[in-house]
């Protein structure tokens, strides 16, 4: 029987160390239709103009899932009870809010009428 290790630690370049907190959390990571935001950007044709914006959408939701982390902290220190069972979903429901955006789903067009 193989078993993995399913905690694992993103270096991210926004946020530094991202830890997945759980199994759960890592399968859904791992599901090919999240995988699948690796490969769609978040910023658009904004390469164009700044060629170091290659975030994904994939990128952006793991960064979600850690400032997620940090708001679920700071509710808990100053006392709001989040069970556990709450904590999993916001984690769920942070990951995948983007899971329907199809590639340039950002991209807009401005016209401008000149005179």
């Amino acid at each position: 029987m193989k078993t993995s290790n399913k905690l694992k630690i993103f270096n991210d370049p926004i946020y530094g160390f991202i830890t997945i907190p759980n199994s759960d959390i890592f399968d859904l990571i791992e599901h090919k239709y999240f995988q699948r935001l690796r490969r769609i950007s978040q910023m658009g044709m904004s390469y164009l103009v700044y060629p170091g914006a290659n975030h994904t959408r994939f990128h952006h939701a793991i960064g979600c899932m850690y400032l997620m982390q940090k708001a679920v902290n700071v509710l808990r220190f100053k006392g709001v009870n989040i069970s556990d069972e709450e904590e999993r979903a916001l984690y769920i429901a942070i990951l995948l809010h983007d899971i329907g955006h199809g590639p340039f789903s950002h991209n807009y067009v401005f016209k401008i009428k000149l005179y």
